[in-house]
């Protein structure tokens, strides 16, 4: 699948002589010395590729360089050094006029804080990027409506937004971005303002929308959980660098350093997991012939437990030809539910290693 979205060599760095600061971070040159000649390296050689219809997450700590990274996608920022791509367009090399043009036809932005008019109706807000396009009146009412709907504003059209609840204006504020039937959604911390409760009910409103309108979205928080419940795949950043990219299993069970680890600690594994992030592969090519209950590699953390309860034996993992994929002991869940690897211990007797799973199974 060809790439929808391209970053190559991004860099963004504020204050004197920026070239001359790339040029040293490329050759070994430090942040912090950088920052001691007054000059700030907010991003540093940040690469990745977002497919089309796949949420893209980038996470890190305050002043990782996560926003910065995302003004430069749609040309807020001009990048110091490196290219966008966008469908193939290299949009670093537009002027502001096009820019400004790809801005309000092909990429949406929804930011935390709302940035609704609060002289405008709920309505008219939702239809305002339509009318920076020029579009008939007749026409943004109807595609307002219908993203509002969308975000389940339907009846709340002709309300003012301080007449709305917090979760309510951001639905407002995902609406405008739907209304344009922009390819590309930006979301800066779009649900960092919210209320936990409120905050998950948008993550669902937002996943729930994926399903049917399939958008490329790249979102930033600094929230691991709300990483990992969104993103197709996850960019970790730290002092402006990328230090890993991968989907939330493959940061949850194999982070690139200690950085990483150290951000996943206290993540709800159960949440994440599947089966084929735990299983033993070492005993496969079987076929499971039995009654016994299994799982396939997509079974969900907390369904593999439930089915491991009523088992005394490890838990068979089968591909959609029934045959064994490979299994999951008792001792690697508890593994995984904490901080160990998930290795069965040595002192694990061959039953629970899974070598009798496959005669049974």
């Amino acid at each position: 699948m060809s790439s929808r979205l391209e970053a190559e060599h991004l860099y963004k760095v504020f204050g004197r002589r920026p070239d001359e600061a790339v040029e040293r971070l490329r050759q070994g040159a430090g942040r912090e010395e950088l920052r001691a000649e007054g000059t700030t390296a907010a991003v540093i050689d940040a690469s990745f590729t977002v497919e089309p219809g796949k949420i893209f997450v980038v996470m890190g700590l305050s002043g990782s360089g996560k926003s910065t990274l995302l003004r430069m996608l749609n040309g807020l920022l001009e990048p110091t050094a490196g290219q966008v791509r966008f469908d193939g367009q290299d949009l670093t090399a537009l002027g502001s006029r096009e820019l400004r043009q790809v801005r309000s036809r092909k990429i949406s932005m929804v930011f935390q804080h709302f940035a609704l008019f609060p002289h405008r109706s709920v309505r008219e807000n939702a239809a305002y990027g339509l009318e920076v396009q020029g579009v008939p009146r007749a026409e943004r009412v109807a595609r307002a409506d219908e993203a509002l709907a969308l975000c389940g504003l339907a009846g709340w059209e002709k309300s003012w937004p301080d007449e709305l609840s917090g979760g309510m204006q951001q639905r407002v504020g995902l609406a405008r971005a739907l209304a344009t039937d922009a390819d590309l959604l930006l979301m800066d911390e779009s649900f960092s303002a919210l209320d936990p409760l409120i905050r998950r009910d948008m993550q669902d409103q937002l996943l729930e929308l994926q399903k049917s309108l399939k958008k490329t979205i790249v979102f930033i928080t600094h929230d691991l959980n709300e990483a990992m419940r969104l993103g197709d795949s996850i960019a970790v950043m730290r002092d402006g660098r990328i230090v890993q990219i991968g989907t939330a299993e493959d940061i949850l069970v194999r982070p690139a350093d200690d950085y990483v680890a150290s951000f996943t600690q206290d993540v709800d594994r159960s949440r994440v997991l599947t089966a084929s992030s735990v299983m033993d592969t070492s005993v496969t090519g079987h076929e499971a012939d039995c009654d016994c209950p299994t799982a396939t590699p997509d079974t969900p953390f907390v369904i593999l437990c439930a089915i491991s309860a009523r088992v005394t034996h490890p838990v068979a993992v089968v591909d959609p030809r029934h045959g064994v994929v490979g299994v999951v002991p008792k001792q690697r869940l508890v593994g995984f539910m904490g901080d160990q690897a998930g290795e069965p211990s040595p002192c694990v007797s061959r039953r629970e290693r899974g070598e009798k799973v496959i005669a049974r199974a």
